[in-house]
């Protein structure tokens, strides 16, 4: 096999290439970068001027360094599945991927902890310590194939965080580069209340733009002594989001309370894993129950009583672990299953009280008619983190920009209840706008006060996460003339 060597006269490319071993670990040619011109939200499309595979946390470094020192935009890239742009390079700028940076470095059961790099697979890590007897709890949709680093970045979620907590509390400790090139590590020994700022709380969450994360410390579980899991059908939406209240408003805590509506159990039904749901069903509802084997059984007595005074269609245990794994395979399936159905869709993210659910869900149905769009609604309802999917197809002039002013309208209903415009899936380029429906121009700039601290040059992942500038540069500036004088 031949040596690849640097075709290009870029003084960058080669000196990029030099850092990470040469040409077989970087791309810069058009035909190689388009795949990389975005992440799982396809909408918008760039190329970035290289993509670099690093192999450890000193490559890294002297990536940033370099970038820092010659002024070039960089981001960090993990497996590519994340749903708001996060990872889209808007600036040309250079990819750090750190998919070659996979290992499970050490495993501490005695403590529940474990270290991973970033370009660990978040499956993976529950797969390799199962055998004994401990797992690892957030499991995003995605779980498969996204990264633990993308996870770190996003705060990600699962149909598992009303229960266990979202990516922020399993994270013990993180070895970060920051955007100058520096080292750093917090945590990392399981204290709970170190003193200081939280700073593992802030970079959890991030979305890549205070630093490239290069070495992760996580919280493990041991395995629950029992689980059971319930399918509820429902004639009306309003009944499943009824009986959602009620089985909280219980006493119980389901490790998960999932929900689909009648548009989300047709692309289901069509795709990889289906199950056999009615086709004329409203609502389906996915319940599951873990811990001590003593009082399983009473909790699950307890719901199923809450879905029939709920009107329930039919309710059903699954039976067997296989029929479990068929089921939670039907509902991890949603938004590619959508495919199934609509050329494209866009995936939203917002977070409501429990309580408002019949209200939003009502409302969304509204937008729906409103822009002559079908929505389907796939999302952990025990939490209220609703996932409205915007069905479209962008070979009609106009449909992707009714789908995206459909789902900025889905936001809002969120926001006006009190809620969020995400709850896992991050804010990056798509929300940057509805960065305003739940925060003033005051506390954006608070916000982006932090990210100049650590970083200044905004090189790293620029553009992201917060509204483009107006009223809040304008602000900004007015305080800095304030201090001035």
């Amino acid at each position: 096999m031949g040596v690849k060597v640097i075709k290009t006269n870029d003084v960058h490319i080669q000196n990029l290439a030099a850092i990470v071993g040469g040409a077989r670990s970087i791309l810069y040619h058009k035909e190689d970068l388009i795949a990389y011109d975005c992440d799982g939200f396809t909408i918008h499309k760039h190329l970035p001027k290289a993509v670099v595979f690093p192999k450890d946390t000193q490559e890294v470094a002297k990536l940033v360094r370099y970038c820092h020192e010659h002024n070039l935009p960089f981001l960090a890239r993990g497996a590519g599945t994340g749903l708001s742009g996060g990872a889209i390079p808007l600036n040309g700028e250079v990819i750090i991927s750190l998919v070659r940076m996979k290992r499970l470095l050490s495993v501490d059961l005695e403590n529940r902890r474990a270290v991973v790099e970033p370009g660990f697979v978040n499956l993976k890590l529950t797969n390799s310590i199962s055998d004994k007897g401990y797992y690892y709890a957030p499991d995003p949709s995605s779980q498969y194939c996204c990264t633990i680093g993308g996870n770190v970045a996003e705060n990600a979620g699962g149909a598992h965080c009303l229960k266990y907590g979202v990516t922020t509390n399993h994270i013990l400790g993180l070895e970060v580069v920051l955007p100058n090139g520096e080292i750093i590590e917090i945590g990392g020994n399981g204290i709970l209340d170190t003193p200081g700022y939280d700073l593992l709380g802030l970079l959890t969450g991030s979305e890549g733009t205070l630093g490239i994360v290069t070495k992760i410390t996580v919280r493990v579980l041991k395995n629950p002594e029992a689980k059971q899991t319930v399918l509820a059908y429902f004639d009306k939406v309003s009944d499943g989001s009824q009986a959602v209240s009620d089985i909280i408003s219980a006493g119980i805590v389901p490790a998960a309370l999932e929900m689909m509506d009648k548009t989300a159990i047709e692309g289901v039904e069509a795709a990889a894993f289906p199950v056999g749901h009615p086709k004329d069903i409203e609502a389906v509802l996915l319940i599951e129950v873990d811990g001590i084997s003593v009082g399983i059984d009473e909790q699950i007595g307890q719901i199923l009583q809450v879905c029939k005074n709920h009107h329930v269609r039919e309710v059903k245990v699954a039976q067997d672990e296989q029929e479990r794994a068929r089921w939670w395979a039907n509902r991890k399936t949603g938004f590619g299953a959508m495919g199934a159905i609509s050329p494209d869709y866009l995936v939203q993210d917002g977070v409501i009280p429990r309580s408002k659910l019949p209200e939003v869900l009502s409302r969304i149905n509204q937008i729906s008619e409103e822009y002559g769009l079908r929505i389907a609604n796939i999302f952990h309802a025990g939490d209220g983190n609703l996932h409205p999917l915007v069905l479209f197809d962008s070979r009609v002039p106009g449909e992707t920009e009714k789908a995206l002013e459909a789902g900025s309208a889905c936001l809002k209903a969120c926001a006006d209840v009190g809620g969020s415009i995400t709850g896992e899936h991050g804010v990056g380029i798509e929300k940057r706008e509805e960065m305003r429906f739940v925060f003033n121009d005051d506390e954006i700039i608070a916000q982006t006060n932090i990210r100049e601290v650590f970083n200044p040059k905004n090189l790293l992942n620029a553009g992201k996460l917060f509204p483009t500038p107006g009223r809040c540069v304008e602000i900004k500036q007015e305080l800095k003339g304030d201090a001035a004088s």
